[in-house]
């Protein structure tokens, strides 16, 4: 096995030019030695090794040109502004400064040779550059262009493209790219037609003019392929490795006898589905064990993930332990107290709320209840890994809507439970089903298990989408629900009327559907609404009171309504798919036929198009991500900084998803046979990201 090198990474102040104040702007890219320099990779590209007549500049297009300067000169139109006027015998280009120095317009005196690289689009003089990149040129020399593509970085405040361009190029010639050391064994990429790391990043700093494009800008690449695959592997074993430590430590045996299990179904007016009664199995196996448990519940909106939990929180309370739950939102936090009471309050077993809403006196006495250990089963929100909050014996950590919380803040909650050298067990559910492929490299600290099907009864959603210019149709298909004893939501993306955003706002909207429909009753909420108002609302309208209910998208999650039949989602087209998916599943939720209703405001991009077209085709949560995932990426699917996953640097989950398959089989070889190299291949891509790290 190879020992990691001992060569110490060089500062970047070893590099010319590069004082304290550089390097503290470059420590905001992750640019501490200059090694991570050459790990500091482009964007894009542009192509600067041809020099295009101006004759033959089109608006629009971004190019490398040349030409004398004819004048310059220093104009006030609207703000101070100066204009370098510059020809080559095949045409004129105007250059526009705003920002600019005198020395800069001596620079560009007339007779003087530029050339200069920008977007030219058209101005009221004919084609023009607004501060476009420039240098001068001796007209007497040879001339010379650039011998490969140009390189585009993630910048900085205070560092500009060209600096960082001479940073990189630098630290390439100082340190050379084939001292960098390739922590991957040949063995790992046997086969895989990958090339070298060394030939890798100098062939993505440095292009040959005649690289394919069209290859490099799609990011597929072989050279931009090795780097991926090296990331995502960086990434795959942080996430095995965090579950090595999590899983060092036992955890607490749960294998009870399922007396309370049995009495908790036995009042249930319906028996499980075989999806249910499954991933029940599968977790009790898990927390039979000596150590910790860490399973994710996918499954679609309705799948009845809670009752599962529910059903896995009585092994841990039968053994006198207690149960916490975690929720995204005060709402559904809400929603999962009322569910859990009115299952395990017949039963003799207390459950406690606590979000930050709760203060003084009743949040103390919460919080003594939870201590000693008389509230069995605790729900609440990100308040529950508060320092006040100590539990008497916690051994199981239920977490819904993973995605939203994030790996470090549910490590934060499991340190709770950590007592006399055990850990609790961990359950995470989310309602944002992913391809398993997706799963397996975003969740791969979790097994994974699947509730694919839905309790019998429900009917699937039907959903139409509409311009809004129909919206009478939509509130004459509101009165008629209603008034046949069913009830509605209206959601809107606003809560107030915005200039740069003009939706409908959700209180312009309930007053005029008010108005228009004064024979319904009309309620409103969100978010920014008070708690206590906000949920004597939502509790009205579950209570049947409230006939038509106008709220933002703060009901995404948690409100269970099963007579709420009809679903209207206003401005559906700027929504994205699983957001949209969220909403839908708020109806269908009883046995009558429910609808959804998808208002846009035309023109719709062709993005949006494809958005409404997947969400009126299909029902089925997995294929809704699917489609999500090919359309927006994993980012805004998983959440951007929770995950970490959309920060990758060359990594595309999507476009790369058919190396994953061997970098699992690379991580499991990695950790096996070379494990000395698993730690820098890991400081290397994803730094010391504390989203996985911080394990305590």
């Amino acid at each position: 096995m190879t020992e990691p090198s001992k060569i110490e990474p060089k500062p970047v102040t070893v590099l010319r030019g590069v004082g304290e104040a550089l390097a503290l702007r470059l420590g905001a890219l992750g640019v501490e030695t200059t090694e991570d320099l050459l790990f500091l990779l482009p964007l894009r590209y542009e192509d600067r090794t041809r020099v295009v007549p101006l004759g033959e500049l089109r608006a629009g297009q971004r190019a490398a040109v040349e030409g004398e300067v004819l004048l310059t000169e220093v104009v006030f139109r609207g703000r101070r502004q100066m204009l370098c006027k510059i020809a080559d015998g095949s045409g004129f280009l105007t250059l526009r400064f705003f920002y600019f120095t005198a020395q800069q317009q001596s620079g560009l005196a007339r007779g003087a040779r530029i050339r200069c690289f920008g977007e030219a689009r058209r101005g009221p003089l004919g084609l023009e550059i607004v501060h476009p990149e420039y240098r001068r040129i001796d007209p007497n020399a040879v001339a010379t262009t650039e011998d490969h593509l140009t390189p585009i970085y993630p910048l900085t405040e205070g560092v500009t493209q060209g600096r960082l361009r001479m940073l990189v190029g630098m630290a390439l010639d100082q340190r050379k790219a084939a001292e960098v050391e390739d922590w991957l064994p040949a063995a790992v990429l046997a086969d895989s037609q990958l090339p070298s790391l060394h030939q890798a990043l100098l062939y993505v700093h440095r292009p040959p003019a005649e690289a394919p494009v069209d290859l490099l800008l799609s990011g597929r690449h072989p050279a931009q392929r090795r780097l991926a695959f090296e990331e995502l592997l960086a990434h795959q074993l942080s996430l095995k490795l965090l579950r090595q430590r999590i899983q060092s430590d036992p955890g607490w045996p749960l294998d009870s006898n399922g007396a309370l299990k049995a009495d908790l179904q036995a009042a249930l007016p319906f028996r499980l589905t075989k999806a249910q009664d499954r991933t029940l199995l599968e977790i009790e196996r898990d927390l039979q064990l000596n150590k910790p448990m860490l399973r994710l519940v996918q499954g679609d909106v309705g799948c009845g993930k809670t009752l599962v939990a529910a059903l896995a929180a009585c092994h841990a309370v039968q053994m006198g332990r207690q149960v916490a739950l975690m929720a995204p939102t005060e709402l559904l936090a809400d929603q999962h107290a009322q569910n859990f009471r009115r299952w395990f309050e017949p039963l003799g077993i207390a459950v406690a709320i606590l979000t930050g809403r709760l203060t003084g006196k009743a949040r103390s006495a919460v919080l003594d209840g939870i201590r000693a250990g008389h509230a069995a089963i605790v729900v609440g929100t990100h308040a529950l890994f508060q320092e006040s909050v100590e539990f008497s014996s916690l051994a199981l950590v239920i977490v819904d809507e993973q995605h939203r919380f994030g790996v470090h803040q549910r490590l934060s909650l499991r340190e709770k439970g950590a007592q006399g050298g055990h850990q609790p067990h961990q359950l995470i559910m989310t309602a944002t089903p992913i391809p398993r492929t997706l799963a397996m490299t975003a969740y791969a600290d979790l097994d994974v298990s699947v509730i694919d099907e839905l309790p019998p009864g429900r009917t699937p959603v039907k959903t139409v989408v509409l311009a809004e210019t129909r919206r009478d149709e939509v509130v004459q298909r509101i009165r008629t629900a209603c008034l046949e004893g069913r009830q509605t939501y209206w959601v809107c993306p606003l809560i107030d009327e915005s200039a740069e955003m003009p939706y409908q706002a959700a209180e312009e909207t309930a007053t005029a559907l008010g108005g228009a429909l004064p024979e319904l009753s009309v309620g409103l909420v969100h978010g920014r609404m008070p708690a206590a108002a906000k949920e004597n609302t939502m509790r009205r309208f579950k209570e049947g009171k409230i006939q038509l209910l106008v709220a933002t998208t703060v009901i995404e999650v948690g409100v269970d309504v099963p007579n709420a039949t009809l679903m209207v989602i206003e401005n559906a087209e700027r929504m994205g798919l699983a957001q949209l998916h969220q909403l839908r599943g708020r109806v269908g939720r009883g046995s009558h036929a429910s609808s959804c209703l998808l208002l846009y405001r035309a023109p719709l991009s062709p993005l949006a198009r494809q958005r409404l077209a997947v969400m009126r085709d299909t029902n089925d949560g997995f294929e809704v991500a699917r489609r999500d995932l090919e359309l927006r990426g994993p980012g805004e699917l998983l959440g951007t900084r929770q995950t970490g996953l959309a920060q990758m640097r060359v990594a595309d989950l999507l476009r790369d998803a058919d190396l994953l398959p061997r970098v699992q089989i690379a991580a499991d070889a990695m950790l096996h046979d070379w494990p000395l190299h698993v730690a820098a291949l890991i400081r290397r891509w994803v730094g010391h990201a504390e989203q996985y790290g911080r394990v305590g």
